[in-house]
């Protein structure tokens, strides 16, 4: 069968994804980017925002549209909305044929088949769902959709936090890491396959291996992966605040392929903000924590993410929040409007904001920002900085990269000029001409 696949949300999606195709691919399946062309379409939901529902919402929509018109054998939607509206999927689009939870892409491959064999008969969607509390699903036989020079390394599943607006334990589950050998072999398979750039993700990353292993070993699987011929560049995202240790700074200032690049989501500044999402956190906390990574770690490029919006968050708050961004200068920011989500705690908290209140703050938030990014990358002229080569434009005459201080699809480029030709994924060293808004141009340098 000729398999098209859409995956939407973050990127631990992404991997989710990947590993169903390389699924497919070892059960002989084909491939097409032509969803006209596809016998079989598998759409990979989110629903962490009421953005990502409504977005997969309309893709259901238009894919049941396709399979209306008769070509295609079977829709597949799995994913988060899939785990929490499977009897909503069931119910309101019978052009799905199979409806899988976030637990159970292992058994994508048997599923397909037997629903193939079953194609002539009108039973309606096939629903899978494992229990969320399972070990995760681990298989090294990947289909990147990255380019082949980078990949994604999910290396837990769900979260303990619960923080008041998030549904993520809901749909995931209680954290489980990965145990550390599958890691590594996953791990050894992407770098013999090309990849250079590995980028650890989870719910969260910093307390991998606690409930394997009795404590943290992050840094532990970090040092292993090091040592992985092949492997360049190590990025760590998804760290909470709260849990990064002398230990964890330590492996950051030391390992040499670990990139000074750090995610820290601290959502917001407020102790009585923090409290009422269920933050572990204080202001004191992150700025403490902040000024230690920036001592320990020079040159370290911090990425966070905000919410404004959130109930109860007055304009005192958010004018602390606005002070503080404007004070600790984050290299990388995003800011999100809070989501009222249902079945999560804060969803009945009184003092809801108004939307629009919060959408003026984030905008606000975003403008300051503009102004933080634009003076930092003036500061980087003259800079010598290693390059991951993502592309070219051949309309410009130049190539497109990334910095150690930038993070895939969320952060910033550098457009290079070379004298010689350059493939996707090579790592050369440039030095950085002119600043141009939130990207840099610079020339490579033959060193």
């Amino acid at each position: 069968m000729k398999i098209f696949l859409i995956s939407l949300g973050c990127d631990k999606n992404l991997v989710d994804s990947e590993k169903m195709l390389g699924i497919l691919f070892s059960r002989g399946h084909e491939f097409t980017d032509d969803e006209a062309d596809a016998d079989i379409i598998i759409l990979n939901t989110c629903c962490f925002i009421g953005d990502a529902k409504e977005e997969s919402i309309a893709e259901i929509e238009r894919l049941s549209a396709i399979k209306r018109e008769g070509h295609l054998k079977l829709l597949v939607v799995c994913g988060c909305l899939a785990q929490r509206y499977k009897d909503e999927i069931s119910s309101e689009f019978p052009e799905v044929d199979i409806i899988l939870g976030t637990m159970s892409i292992g058994k994508l491959g048997s599923i397909i088949d037997k629903a193939l064999e079953n194609e002539a008969s009108d039973t309606g969607a096939v629903s899978v769902y494992d229990p969320l509390d399972i070990k995760p699903y681990s298989n090294p036989l990947r289909s990147l959709t990255t380019g082949g020079h980078y990949a994604y390394l999910k290396i837990a599943e769900g979260c303990d936090k619960r923080c008041t607006y998030c549904i993520i334990p809901s749909l995931r589950g209680p954290y489980r890491s990965i145990p550390m050998d599958e890691l590594l072999d996953e791990a050894a398979q992407l770098a013999k396959n090309g990849v250079k750039e590995l980028i650890l993700v989870a719910q969260e990353t910093t307390v991998y291996g606690k409930d394997l292993y009795g404590k943290k070993t992050l840094p532990e699987l970090v040092g292993k992966l090091c040592d992985i011929e092949g492997i360049r560049w190590i990025r760590i995202l998804y760290a909470y605040p709260e849990e990064i240790d002398d230990e964890f700074i330590e492996m950051m200032a030391s390992e040499e392929k670990v990139c000074k690049y750090l995610d820290i989501p601290i959502q917001h500044c407020s102790d009585r903000v923090l409290a009422k999402m269920g933050r572990r956190t204080t202001r004191a906390s992150i700025e403490a924590l902040i000024k230690k990574l920036r001592e320990k770690v020079p040159g370290i490029a911090l990425r966070t993410s905000l919410i404004t919006g959130f109930p109860g968050e007055t304009q005192e708050d958010y004018e602390e929040l606005y002070r503080f961004v404007n004070e600790y200068e984050f290299e990388r920011l995003g800011v999100f409007t809070y989501s009222r989500e249902e079945e999560t705690p804060s969803a009945d908290f009184e003092d809801q904001v108004p939307r629009e209140t919060a959408a003026f703050r984030r905008d606000e938030l975003m403008e300051l920002q503009q102004a933080v990014i634009f003076d930092l990358n003036d500061s980087h002229i003259g800079e010598k900085l290693e390059v991951i080569i993502e592309g070219f434009l051949p309309d410009e005459g130049v190539y497109v990269g990334r910095t150690y201080r930038d993070a895939p699809d969320v952060d910033g480029l550098i457009f290079l000029e070379s004298g010689k030709e350059l493939m996707t994924g090579d790592m050369v060293m440039a030095r950085v001409k002119e600043s141009r808004g939130y990207d840099l141009f610079g020339e490579m340098i033959n060193e």
